[in-house]
């Protein structure tokens, strides 16, 4: 004699749409982010390397001045005069007046001038977290 057995009804019911919409979510998110990340990183630079120091831990209110070979200033990507980049920091330390960071990543062939110059403009303007960027080994 057969046995029947009576199937669930909940395993038929199972929708994974809500899952799949999750998912998408969660990849668009993702690749959104990601892009923004490497928004800084778009000049090429050939930065300087040492072998001793720890790495830099990234604060969330940093700037990223950029200093290219021929001793061009650099801020989100457009180039600025010495002018301009002094205005955006003054800007950005009337925002962030404890927590301003500035990073300045130079090319290790640009003369030091232009890189003492940013360093200056930091501290003119009251930022006191300034680092300058290496390549790390």
């Amino acid at each position: 004699m057969a046995v029947k057995l009576k199937r669930s009804t909940a395993v038929s019911s199972l929708s994974i749409t809500p899952l799949i919409d999750v998912v998408f979510l969660l990849l668009i998110f993702f690749l959104v982010s990601s892009r923004f990340a490497e928004e800084e990183r778009e000049l090429q630079l050939n930065l300087p390397s040492i072998s001793e120091a720890l790495p830099a831990t990234a604060q969330p209110d940093e700037l990223v001045v950029n200093v290219d070979k021929q001793g061009r200033y650099f801020i989100d990507g457009s180039f600025r005069k010495i002018e301009q980049v002094e205005q955006i920091l003054r800007r950005a330390q009337a925002n962030n007046p404890l927590t301003q960071a500035v990073v300045i990543r130079a090319d290790k062939q640009a003369e030091v001038d232009p890189v003492a110059q940013a360093m200056n403009i930091c501290k003119k303007v009251g930022i006191n977290d300034c680092v300058l960027s290496t390549d790390d080994l």
